[in-house]
């Protein structure tokens, strides 16, 4: 993961991020590389009050990335099929969706 992503990665319209996953299995790779993005320091600066839980388990589950934004809408990821580079595009797109500060500066 190159380090010009993490700078873009803003919490600020996320109030929860669970991401459960069984590390034993084969598929959970782009998940864990998921939570390490989000669960840096310099990511969970944009945002003090979001909660970033991992669940982990020992159950061969599939691994699930489930984000609760601020409005209550949630995006529910699956990460057995996915790279990280998709979950975190689909995350991204839809947190500048959500961000007041970027759509006041659009409407100017």
């Amino acid at each position: 993961m190159a380090a010009t992503s993490k700078s873009t990665v803003l919490l600020k319209a996320v109030k929860k991020i669970t991401i459960q996953f069984c590390p034993f299995e084969s598929n959970v790779r782009s998940t864990r590389e998921f939570l390490a993005l989000v669960g840096s320091e310099k990511v969970r600066s944009t945002n003090t009050n979001c909660e970033v839980i991992s669940v982990v388990k020992h159950d061969k589950s599939e691994p699930v990335i489930d984000v609760t934004y601020v409005d209550g809408e949630r995006l529910v990821m699956k990460g057995e099929w996915l790279t990280c580079r998709e979950m975190l595009s689909a995350f991204q797109s839809r947190c500048k969706d959500k961000d007041p500060q970027i759509k006041a500066g659009a409407k100017k």
